[in-house]
């Protein structure tokens, strides 16, 4: 039986894995051959793998299908809605999830992702008329950042879009906005500032975690614990049949009511009760399964094992919903779940209650470490220890934090236990923050898949039982992540890198032994590029540390994130087109005109306008020649700074030009371009901006001249290899089903 849900769960979860969707008389054929196959014993294996991917296929067709058609993007619609879930409020942006959608335009998805910026206070199960302008999922794919897409598509999003305006038809009742009133309630409560925390724990909101509370947790790798995850129900679940069962010891229980049932009633009531209050998000999904199938195994005196369990949830969560396999957190649950299985299934004899604690932490860390890898997450090394003191902490804070919100209607009872919830959060996250500054999380350089499969198979052997021979050899297995192999340049070569970060510019440009990275990309509020694009990517790519940071000028679309690379990464030099307009902590040299040097048989040559008399056409030049390529980069500057430059001794002809000021109608004038002659042209900007980068005209003269064009809201980020007089690469070339071509 367990062999047969594997193939189950394997098929189910296949589909994450396809460049492609097969089309639907495909996918139907597998389904009826599996369904031929599943009478026949020696066959069910084939049989349900076929069913499973047939049924995650069709699934994935269906949430493609609900997207905004290609002819309706970037329009506006009054259309007619309900809002879903719980409206999450950052400063002046309400953004909230809409269903139930009618419009007399045809062709809308039924499930919305919209934010309304300045806009009044949203509530769930409202009914709202709105004015929006809608966009088909669209996200920044760059060598490693979050994908944004998957995650719509996983939830099941059509489009997103920016309400223009807007008026409530219906207010909420109190059957459909119950838990977005209790949130509200429990971020009304005095709590030491932690009403946030409150919120995630008990009804599953993280909004009111502010970015530094986040960082916090990702630094120290308890992330799982300030939202509701399997182990809070799990805990809840134990509790409340522990409960009952002393009870009954101690004769205090009714004899009439037979405990045990009683006891396996209450704990899976308490669980679903928990899990509806949380939202059934993946963890909590996993653990109501598998609280369910222990306490009937458990109702029936049967011993249960650890595997069936875990395979009957696993494929629960993805029959109920396959596309939960796009997202990180359910590997990383049921990874760590499988982890603890393989860790102490096998065990001889109890182990007492700390060395159980400590073998959990150390084995979880670990165990996670490949998958940690695949996704391209942070690890932190100090998360085992912040586990061992956080996760009691937080099991035994989790049933006051209830007991609380139950008693919210007597007058002061319930609010007076949130508060002391709210002290002991406050307490933890100062415990916290301490170990996060002593120990942040790393985020690993990309490894091959041959490297992995090594790192994968040392950690299996360290996890196995002590005694098992060539255990040691894991240790040597590991080496890949500490001395990751990368990609070695030849002298005289470039590798470029033309990051996506939306409405600005960044640019990495490698050598043999150094690195320079041009722009930094903007900052908008708590999203940072350059903390949450920029870096992860260069450090993807193995790049340690920058020789220098090369600012054009100081605006937020180019030096935004040029603070937090500077924190995150040690830079030797900061040059800069403005650097008397920076922060204060970013000390900048000004960008010398004419300034010359070379990195490992790579050239480089800085140029600015004196006479400049704007920000933009202060932006400092770079041009790169490596093996007789060249690559000029421009910043933002326009028309008359281009004449300068054409009036200057810089030699200017390339064979990839960045357009300057992303393809502005006061950039890139047709002398210009025909001085530089490029063979292709570089476009840094994000869809639908509001700027209407790149200007027809712009892109008029590229095609007469027969300029090609690599722009990053169609190709994502860009790769260059300077010196080969190849091609471009977008990633967007790397194909995923659900992706926009």
């Amino acid at each position: 039986m367990r062999t047969w849900m594997l193939a189950l769960a394997v098929g189910l979860a296949l589909p994450r894995f396809l460049p492609e969707l097969p089309p639907a008389w495909a996918y139907s054929a597998v389904a009826a051959f599996g369904a031929l196959l599943l009478s026949r014993r020696r066959l069910r294996v084939v049989a349900l793998f076929c069913l499973g991917l047939a049924w995650a296929c069709h699934q994935a067709q269906s949430a493609l299908d609900d997207r905004l058609p290609a002819s309706l993007d970037g329009r506006t619609f009054w259309l007619e809605g309900r809002v879903v879930g719980l409206p999450a409020v950052r400063g002046d942006v309400v953004r909230f999830e809409l269903e139930d959608i009618a419009s007399r335009h045809a062709g809308l998805p039924s499930r919305l992702r919209l934010s309304w910026y300045g806009g009044p206070q949203v509530q769930a199960g409202e009914r709202w008329r709105l004015a929006a302008r809608l966009k088909r999922p669209h996200g920044l794919v760059n060598p490693q950042s979050f994908d944004y897409e998957a995650w719509l598509l996983a939830r099941r999003i059509g489009a997103t879009g920016t309400i223009k305006a807007g008026e409530r038809l219906l207010s909420s009742t109190a059957s459909n906005a119950w838990r977005d009133r209790l949130r509200m309630r429990l971020m009304s409560v005095s709590a030491f500032d932690r009403q946030g925390a409150i919120a995630a724990l008990v009804v599953g909101d993280d909004s009111g975690l502010s970015r530094a509370d986040w960082q916090v947790l990702q630094d120290t790798g308890t992330v799982h614990l300030m939202v509701i995850s399997g182990q809070h129900v799990g805990m809840l679940a134990g509790l409340l049949y522990g409960l009952v069962a002393l009870l009954a010891r101690w004769g205090l229980w009714p004899r009439q009511l037979p405990w045990l049932p009683w006891a396996c009633a209450l704990a899976l009531a308490g669980a679903l009760a928990y899990g509806w209050l949380a939202g059934f998000n993946v963890p909590v999904r996993r653990a109501c399964l598998m609280v369910a199938v222990v306490l009937l195994w458990r109702l029936r005196f049967r011993h249960l094992g650890v595997w069936l369990p875990f395979l009957l949830a696993l494929n629960g969560v993805l029959l109920m919903d396959p596309l939960v396999s796009l997202q990180p957190g359910f590997w990383l649950s049921f990874g760590a779940v499988a982890v603890l299985a393989l860790v102490f299934a096998g065990r001889l004899g109890p182990w007492p209650w700390w060395k159980t604690l400590l073998r959990a932490q150390w084995a979880a860390s670990l165990g996670l470490l490949p998958l940690m890898l695949a996704l391209g997450l942070p690890i932190s090394a100090s998360g085992p220890l912040a586990n061992l003191i956080a996760v009691p902490w937080v099991s035994l804070t989790v049933p006051f934090a209830l007991l609380g919100t139950l008693l919210l209607p007597l007058w002061g009872i319930g609010e007076a236990l949130l508060s002391a919830v709210g002290w002991s959060l406050a307490v933890l996250f100062e415990l916290l923050t301490a170990i996060s500054a002593w120990q942040p999380a790393w985020l690993a350089a990309g490894v091959p898949a041959w490297a992995w499969i090594l790192i994968s198979l040392g950690v299996l052997l360290l996890l196995l039982p002590a005694g098992v021979p060539l255990r040691a050899l894991g240790l040597v297995l590991l080496l890949p992540l500490a001395f990751p192999p990368g990609e070695t340049l030849p002298e005289g070569r470039a590798q470029v890198w033309l990051f996506d970060v939306g409405q600005g510019l960044s640019v990495l440009v490698r050598t043999r032994e150094h690195a320079l990275l041009y722009d930094a990309g903007p900052s908008y509020g708590e999203f940072d590029t350059g903390e949450r694009v920029v870096f992860p990517s260069l450090r993807t790519l193995g790049v340690q540390g920058l020789d220098m940071l090369l600012l054009s000028h100081a605006d937020n679309d180019h030096a935004g994130g040029a603070q937090a690379i500077q924190r995150l990464m040690p830079v030797a030099r900061v040059v800069s087109g403005q650097p008397q307009r920076h922060a204060p902590s970013l000390v900048a040299e000004p960008c010398r005109s004419g300034a010359e040097w070379e990195w490992d048989g790579v050239r480089f040559r800085l140029w600015q306008w004196q006479a400049a008399r704007d920000s933009n056409q202060m932006s400092c030049v770079l041009l790169v020649e490596a093996g007789g390529e060249r690559l000029l980069l421009t910043g933002d500057i326009d028309q008359a700074a281009e004449q300068a430059l054409l009036d200057g001794a810089m030699p200017l002809q390339a064979q990839w030009l960045l357009l300057p000021h992303h393809g502005s109608r006061s950039s890139s004038s047709e002398r210009f371009l025909r001085s530089v002659e490029p063979e292709a042209a570089l476009i840094s900007r994000s869809l639908h901006n509001a700027f209407g980068h790149p200007h027809p005209s712009v892109t008029a003269r590229l095609q007469a001249l027969g300029v090609a064009s690599y722009d990053t809201a169609l190709h994502g980020a860009i790769r260059i290899d300077l010196g080969r007089f190849s091609p471009g690469h977008g990633e967007r070339a790397q194909r995923r089903f659900w992706r926009e071509k």
